[in-house]
């Protein structure tokens, strides 16, 4: 087109098109409306010529960034990288830009990056909390300066509106899929500490085992696959009379571990030992046998966060909403023999 490299301005948009100035701002702005052909035909010319808007002069004019922080707990837990991609693409479709923040799971580090975040001017922010009770102070002032919204898990104290799964509703269909393949001795192993979701599961599966097991044990430590295979050899290695026949895991990680540490020591899963997960990362279709888990519903998470965020930006007073969404139970060879799996829509894969 003979012009230099340098983006277009307003005003060379305006002549192109035969309008002021003026005009074209209130198109590309899209705060004020105007006939669709003229709407087309600016939009055209921007495109054409290389348009590029200033974001820092815009965020000053209206006073949002249309950016949202995202705070997570532990960015090389799988759950959390497949949550992060949803969580963008619902904010995508808000035309809003996504800033990640990882807090390692210390409440330090979350203090420090929430406070970055909101310097940064983001509209608000999503967190996924480290810990019920650490978390509080530091979430509790976030969300007297900026709209807050937290995701897969929540903090009691703080009001803050909160997206998450039934955390119980998962445990009790892993549990009842057990009882239904007749397990009756059962351990189960979550995370130490006080995060929502691991006191939400070992409290289901507490009350559940109390009822119906005739042997359950509790085995704390955290959410790695490393403590996955140290608790599942500490329970095949037990006396005869603690060991159990399934090891219902807070998440798919912890079953990872514990499936190849019973791997390495001769034992048959599910002959022997049944195993569970929870959440249905990539990575639980390809265990070797495949996983039985509970499948989080990620995009559904991800939308109503980037809707409640919305609507807190947008009504700051309203009183805050907690919403559950349900959890699917995904069967795979973990619990059963391989002519059952696939039988309720589980993703197979090749096995490791």
């Amino acid at each position: 087109m003979g012009r230099d490299a340098r983006p277009a301005t307003l005003r060379e948009v305006a002549e192109a098109v035969g309008c002021s100035v003026a005009t074209v701002s209130r198109v590309l702005a899209g705060d004020r409306p105007v006939g669709p052909d003229l709407a087309r035909r600016v939009q055209e010319a921007a495109r054409e010529l290389g348009y590029m808007p200033n974001q820092v002069a815009r965020a000053l004019r209206s006073r949002s960034t249309r950016t949202v922080g995202l705070v997570l707990p532990q960015i090389t837990n799988p759950f959390f990288p497949e949550l992060m991609r949803a969580v963008e693409h619902a904010l995508h479709d808000q035309g809003r830009a996504l800033l990640l923040a990882d807090s390692a799971d210390d409440p330090v580090l979350e203090a420090e990056r929430v406070e970055l975040l909101i310097a940064r001017q983001v509209d608000g922010l999503i967190v996924a909390p480290v810990d019920q009770e650490r978390s509080v102070p530091t979430l509790a002032k976030a969300a007297a300066r900026v709209p807050v919204v937290l995701l897969d898990r929540s903090v009691d104290a703080v009001q803050a509106d909160a997206v998450t799964v039934d955390n119980a509703a998962g445990i009790r269909l892993l549990l009842d899929h057990l009882r239904s393949q007749g397990r009756r001795r059962l351990w189960f192993l979550g995370p130490a500490g006080e995060v929502s979701a691991g006191l939400e599961r070992r409290a289901a599966f507490q009350e559940w085992a109390a009822r119906y097991a005739d042997l359950w044990r509790v085995e704390l430590g955290d959410f790695s696959i490393d403590f996955g295979e140290h608790a599942a050899g500490k329970a095949v290695t037990a006396p005869a009379t603690l060991r159990p026949d399934a090891l219902v895991c807070a998440n798919d990680l912890i079953a990872a571990g514990a499936l190849r540490r019973l791997r390495e020591l001769g034992v048959e899963v599910p002959g022997q030992v049944a195993v569970t997960g929870f959440d249905d990362i990539a990575l639980a279709s390809l265990t070797s046998p495949a996983l039985t888990t509970v499948r989080q519903p990620n995009r559904e998470l991800a939308a109503e966060a980037a809707r409640m965020l919305l609507a807190r930006i947008q009504q700051p007073q309203a009183s805050a909403r907690a919403v559950r969404l349900t959890p699917a139970l995904v069967t795979r060879g973990s619990t059963v023999v391989a002519r059952e799996n696939a039988s309720d829509g589980s993703r197979e894969g090749s096995r490791l």
